[in-house]
């Protein structure tokens, strides 16, 4: 009787295990998913206050950047704003008082691929481009080649 029980016993285990795991997977899948999505809000929140700021004269752009920024490392470095030194009243020579703007505290990674390298595009470059024209940064998309579970492609989230 006992060996008979231990059989079933892991009869049962096996068929739970077996709905587990993959179970598991779709559930590490949505959290993945769900990471990219934020990182890439972040990003283009980021790249979205950067041409704000450009736009308003509170920062200096390159011409023919479009206000964008240069690359994603300059949200991180920060900006100089525009027209915000002063020195002290009445000595003259003092050093101007600057102030920068962080538009990022650190260039989120791609939970897809694992690391911070990311797919840019710039203004001038063709809208389903994967190659960078290095102009400026309009927008980001994920480098990974994988598939999400709607269907769609991660690279055009």
């Amino acid at each position: 009787m006992t060996l008979l029980e231990l059989t079933i016993a892991c009869a049962i285990l096996l068929v739970l295990a077996t709905t587990a795991v993959p179970l598991a997977r779709v559930a590490i899948m949505r959290r993945k998913e769900e990471s990219l999505r934020v990182a890439l809000r972040q990003l283009r929140d980021a790249i979205d206050r950067y041409k704000d700021y450009a736009d308003q004269g509170k920062i200096t752009s390159k011409a023919g950047t479009e206000g964008y920024p240069p690359d994603l490392q300059t949200l991180v470095t920060g900006v100089q704003l525009a027209g915000n030194g002063t020195g002290i009243p009445g000595v003259p020579g003092t050093p101007l008082q600057t102030k920068k703007i962080h538009f990022l505290s650190k260039v989120p990674v791609d939970p897809m691929t694992g690391n911070t390298d990311w797919g840019l595009r710039s203004v001038q470059d063709d809208p389903d481009s994967t190659a960078w024209g290095g102009q400026d940064v309009f927008d980001v998309y994920s480098k990974s080649l994988g598939t999400a579970m709607n269907g769609t492609k991660y690279a055009d989230w």
